[in-house]
């Protein structure tokens, strides 16, 4: 049976039929990828009203990929308090935001109350905002800092009020590959067991992928079906998020960024491997907004948000420092011929 075949029968794809799938031009992924997109949302693209922090840029870690942290290329150092997060989040709110996105660099010395009191805090102040907070790689690091298991730092998450987890910390799944980029950060089975262990609690989640370095094609499709393997046996994540890998001020020396085609192949393949995966997300801060708008027409549909403020991916080149109006956000989605549709962060519409 030919790749094609198997698209049009709709059967679950392989290893070699992700693979096989690079080789199709890329209007033909486009066609198979927008017609699952469109039979499960139709023209809705969704967006969400967040406001991200990055709180500490201090970390233990030593990854090539990361222009963010203070110990390499980044020399200001900065760890917010409570009070300076809190009142980030006061201004936000009157922005109307839903979601609080808190992601930080593994910072040895603030303590793990640092990291956990802050969200009861955020909680207990605004009862209605989402709490998103920790990666599985600061769970591992939070774990093997203070000689807690995963399982311990889980139930302080719940405890202290967060309400769902980022897909950070994935990157590439592939051990080889990893060992290179982000040696000496959480694993991929420890990535993998950390979100099933949170899904088990009753949690949601996303997944990322971080393309367009030094990993093959190869090892993209090996991440893709991971995550699949693992959503059929929770069912708890919520969107996968191809992030494309940002080139400057970092020590991977990748000398040519990703090409747009690359990069819509790429979007159309995650939504033909992950069948049972809700939301594919463009994720704009990585990808540019006009390839995140274009990458609706190849089987994602959603964009994440407002942002208001990005520390991370900007670090390495992205323009998302500011993030971006909402009137300005929806405008784009339905000159793009989409339908903007604002969600909360677990995907129920909101308009």
């Amino acid at each position: 049976m030919t790749i094609i075949e198997k698209l049009e029968s709709k059967q679950r794809l392989s290893l070699n039929d992700g693979i096989e799938l690079y080789n199709l031009d890329l209007l033909t992924l486009g066609h198979y990828a927008s017609k699952i997109r469109e039979e499960r949302f139709g023209k809705k693209t969704y967006y969400n009203i967040n406001r991200h922090i990055n709180p500490t840029n201090i970390c233990k870690d030593v990854c090539q990929f990361c222009a963010y942290s203070a110990s390499r290329k980044n020399p200001e150092q900065y760890t917010m308090t409570h009070d300076e997060i809190l009142t980030v989040v006061d201004g936000s709110v009157k922005n109307g935001i839903k979601e609080v996105h808190i992601v930080s660099a593994h910072n040895p010395t603030t303590g793990l109350e640092w990291y956990m009191e802050v969200f009861s805090k955020i909680k207990d102040k605004y009862p209605n905002i989402h709490v998103k907070a920790l990666t599985a790689a600061e769970i591992h690091f939070l774990s093997e800092e203070y000689n807690l298991s995963h399982e311990d730092i889980i139930n302080l998450m719940i405890k202290h009020k967060v309400d769902s987890m980022p897909g950070g910390g994935a990157e590439i799944f592939d051990e080889t590959v990893r060992k290179k980029i982000c040696g000496g950060k959480v694993t991929s089975d420890q990535w993998i067991n950390i979100h099933k262990l949170w899904h088990k609690s009753g949690h949601q989640s996303n997944a990322t992928m971080l393309f367009g370095h030094i990993e093959s094609r190869e090892n993209r499709i090996d991440h893709m079906l991971r995550l699949r393997d693992l959503q059929d046996e929770t069912n708890g994540f919520n969107s996968f998020i191809p992030l494309v890998y940002q080139t400057e001020n970092n020590y991977l020396n990748v000398k040519e960024d990703l090409t747009a085609q690359e990069i819509l192949k790429t979007m159309a393949i995650s939504r033909l491997m992950l069948d049972n995966f809700p939301s594919i997300k463009a994720y704009w801060v990585t990808s540019t907004v006009k390839l995140a708008l274009l990458s609706q027409e190849f089987g994602a549909n959603d964009l994440d948000g407002t942002i208001e403020k990005e520390s991370i991916n900007s670090a390495a080149g992205a323009a998302s420092a500011n993030g971006m109006k909402l009137t300005e956000f929806k405008s784009l989605i339905k000159n793009s011929g989409f339908d903007p549709v604002e969600r909360d962060s677990l995907y129920n519409e909101l308009d």
